[in-house]
């Protein structure tokens, strides 16, 4: 939203100080994006007639144009624009001008053809955002010959571009913006009401409008203007829309663009010869319809689509979107019917987004506009049409739908206070509120306010929407710093923290979380091979099912089934983990009424895979709870006889790790290794985990060194492992079991087992000897201590 300073100045006394301005428009929320003063410096550049257009012999994209620059000279000038006439005054930086932007003029040649000065677009001199053609300087009526600054008179006048949140409906317009900025300020604010003289047959004689949807239109009014003269606009009309971006067309055009930029309610005039029986009509769209629109494209609507007809029900417009093309005013138009309504929010959204037309009143629209202000608006452009010779008829049509109904908020001064963090009181708030036009009443005891809301904020509906006016207007930056009181009303224990690292580390792995149900069929164990714990188990008294009678005393049953479940149904690769209870009973301690152990286990099954990728989600979870654990060779049921490893932290089992073993597997019809994990967390974390550590990064190149071992199948992996760990040294940053092999090379009961040493120094880069060195101390302790053989 651009305001200009001269512009603001119309509404209340600002002063000249266009920085202080600007900072208290930005402590407002409407944040100033930038300023500049319009035109900038246009010292050297002067108004030019167009005496002739003639083509360019050597270049399609260039014309040559002979201007009267003043005194009877006449220049020509290359120029790629195409927007010119013979008579139209435009702007010339003649050769030894300098544009706003830095730009010296030359005398130059343009394809063998010689330019005398340049020709200007809006934007080039800082005039706005056009770039499309030249500035076509229509109604200043300046001689050529005359200085720019002179015969515009917006130049030198102050511009802000603002951003303007979509919850500010009120300050997408002049008028809003020196509304806030005049109650900031102290200052007073007035809204011009213009008295417009009418005559001629009354408005309602000549005109009629039906709404048929009274949700989509909350109000259409329609004025009508006689002796309507259509041709350029005034100059200080031309140059205001000019520096705020919008691109002067004609009169009536350039009038209804400027009401809209004023005072924030879009308009729309119809040439009301063509409209037939002088008749409006605003309903929702017909399936199948359409309407040309002033862009000169055909339209189809849908059902969602609001449009405004004609007599005969044909479509004329595309309601607060676009008007059509059969009503344009246009050089023959006598007669105007200017239509000002609201329009609900959410239609005007939707079809502006479906039909791709995002325009200035679309936008005023779908933020809300003022249904009160239309008659106001129609008198300013009466007005501002009076001065171009057209005569405003009496009366205006006016039919109204359902419209918002403002909002009457009770506000507490204890709360406002409570939300600030201040102590104002109700006096204060209510001189707060009041100059931007909230009616303030004192409830009937004095606890409260009731604040009646003004129609131009639909965005304020409850008490905290009134707090932040308050807050606005006696500004942030007034509202005292202070650390605000949080009570913590709860926090994870340890239990749930370890919990979420642990699930988080296993999805890390690509595992996927089972949550299989701890009540087991009497022969569910024993197919696990888990029989030893039948003795163990709760069994229940009034099961509600035969297969639902046991109290699981190990998560292994019921991820098993879940795996055969899903090889079953052609997903072999399947990882899956569980967190849960287990639950564990002693006969002999039940008698003395000892209740039953629920210690809570972690378990991890995946399919298709041997025992060293469980070994390695151990590693993995090891290093995350900073634990050391002791991997030692054992046999137990239902693991594989030599592929399995009893877990331990400080001497204290704490789980298995390995293979399911293979006549379980055989028994749930699964196909190839099974590597299994199970963790008594419990057990686990009986002695607090360490805090974490944190080393430095080496900044220095690592080397690795590749070595398999060939050792017997009762030494696990883990003694390997560990022997090089020990053997490696501070050196040894890294080590990964990447490959283990069986079959032919490698002896019979012997497996290898091929592990890739990283190696890193925190302080210099590795030569070739410490590598060697390590390695030989790695292979010494490997084949020394686990009797191990190199494999070349």
């Amino acid at each position: 939203m651009k305001v200009l300073l001269s512009w603001l100045q119309e509404f209340a006394p600002f002063g000249d100080d266009a920085a202080a301005l600007g900072d208290a428009m930005s402590d407002l929320g409407m944040a100033v994006e930038s300023s500049w003063v319009v035109g900038g410096d246009l010292g050297d550049l002067v108004v030019a007639r167009v005496a002739g257009l003639r083509s360019h012999p050597d270049a399609d994209r260039i014309q040559l144009v002979d201007v009267d620059a003043g005194a009877g000279e006449m220049l020509q000038v290359c120029c790629g624009a195409f927007n010119l006439s013979e008579g139209d005054l435009v702007p010339l930086a003649p050769i030894g001008a300098t544009l706003p932007g830095g730009l010296t003029i030359e005398r130059r040649r343009m394809r063998g053809e010689w330019s005398e000065g340049m020709l200007c677009s809006a934007a080039e001199l800082g005039m706005g955002d056009d770039h499309d053609g030249i500035w076509l300087l229509t109604g200043t009526g300046a001689t050529p010959g005359t200085p720019l600054a002179g015969a515009v008179p917006a130049v030198g006048d102050v511009a802000w571009d603002l951003e303007i949140n979509p919850n500010r409906p009120d300050a997408m317009s002049v008028a809003g913006v020196a509304r806030d900025l005049a109650a900031r300020m102290g200052l007073p604010f007035r809204l011009p009401d213009p008295q417009v003289p009418t005559a001629g047959i009354p408005a309602t004689e000549r005109v009629r409008v039906r709404i048929l949807d009274d949700e989509l239109c909350g109000r259409f009014a329609v004025i009508v203007l006689d002796g309507v003269r259509v041709g350029p606009s005034p100059a200080w009309l031309a140059g205001r829309l000019t520096a705020v971006g919008l691109r002067p067309v004609n009169n009536v055009v350039d009038i209804s663009n400027y009401v809209m930029w004023e005072l924030g309610q879009p308009n729309h005039a119809y040439d009301l010869g063509a409209v037939a029986g002088g008749a409006f009509g605003v309903r929702r769209a017909r399936e199948g319809e359409s309407v040309q629109t002033l862009d000169g494209t055909l339209r189809a609507l849908d059902a969602g689509d609001g449009v405004i007809t004609n007599g005969d029900d044909v479509p004329i417009a595309v309601a607060g979107v676009m008007g059509g093309a059969s009503t344009e005013i246009g050089p023959g138009t006598t007669t105007a019917a200017v239509e000002f309504a609201w329009w609900d929010p959410d239609t005007v959204g939707r079809s502006s987004r479906r039909l791709g037309l995002r325009s200035e009143a679309s936008l005023r629209f779908e933020r809300g506009c003022d249904p009160e202000v239309i008659e106001r608006a129609a008198r300013r452009f009466a007005e501002l049409a009076e001065a171009t010779g057209a005569t405003l008829a009496p009366g205006m049509v006016d039919v109204r739908g359902t419209t918002p109904v403002p909002a009457r908020v009770a506000v507490r001064t204890a709360r406002v206070n409570a939300l600030l963090g201040t102590d104002l009181d109700t006096a204060r708030i209510a001189g707060l509120l009041e100059p931007i036009g909230f009616g303030v009443t004192p409830s009937a005891g004095g606890e409260h306010l009731e604040v009646d809301v003004p129609s131009w904020r639909p965005d304020t509906t409850t008490e905290v929407d009134v707090t932040e006016e308050v807050a606005r207007h006696l500004g942030y930056a007034n509202i005292p710093l202070r650390r605000p009181n949080r009570s913590t009303t709860g926090s994870l224990s340890d239990r749930q923290l370890l919990r979420r690292r642990v699930r988080n580390l296993a999805v890390g792995v690509g595992a996927s979380e089972a949550m299989p149900t701890p009540l087991l069929a009497p022969g569910d164990l024993e197919s696990a091979g888990l029989g030893h714990l039948v003795d163990q188990a709760l069994r229940l008294t009034n099961p509600l099912a035969a297969e639902e009678s046991v109290l699981r005393p190990s998560l292994r049953p019921g991820l098993l089934r879940a795996v055969a479940h899903n090889v079953a149904h052609r997903n072999p690769a399947v990882r899956l983990f569980e967190v849960g209870r287990v639950f564990i009973a002693d006969p002999a301690a039940a008698t003395a009424g000892v209740l039953p152990r629920e210690p809570e286990h972690l378990a991890f099954v995946a399919a298709g895979e041997e025992a060293p990728a469980a070994v390695a989600i151990l590693d993995r979870l090891a290093d995350a709870l900073g634990v050391a654990l002791d991997l030692t060779a054992g046999e137990t049921e239902g693991l594989h006889p030599t592929r399995t490893a009893r877990i331990s932290r400080g001497g204290v089992d704490v789980g298995l790790v390995g293979e399911i073993d293979p006549f379980v597997v055989g028994a749930l019809d699964l196909v190839g290794p099974v590597a299994w994990l199970e963790l008594d967390l419990d057990a686990l974390t009986a002695e607090p985990l360490p805090a974490p550590e944190y080393q430095a990064v080496s900044r220095f190149p690592s080397s690795d060194v590749d070595l398999a071992f060939e050792v017997g199948e009762e030494v696990p992996a883990a003694s390997v492992r560990a022997a090089i760990e020990r053997a490696g040294g501070p050196l040894l940053v890294n080590v990964e079991l990447f490959d283990v092999y069986r079959g032919a090379g490698v002896s019979p009961g012997s497996r290898s087992l091929a592990h890739r040493l990283r190696l890193q120094a925190p302080d210099r880069t590795l030569t070739d000897a410490d590598v060697a060195e390590v390695r030989q101390r790695v292979l010494d302790e490997v084949v020394t201590s686990l009797g191990a053989t190199l494999r070349q």
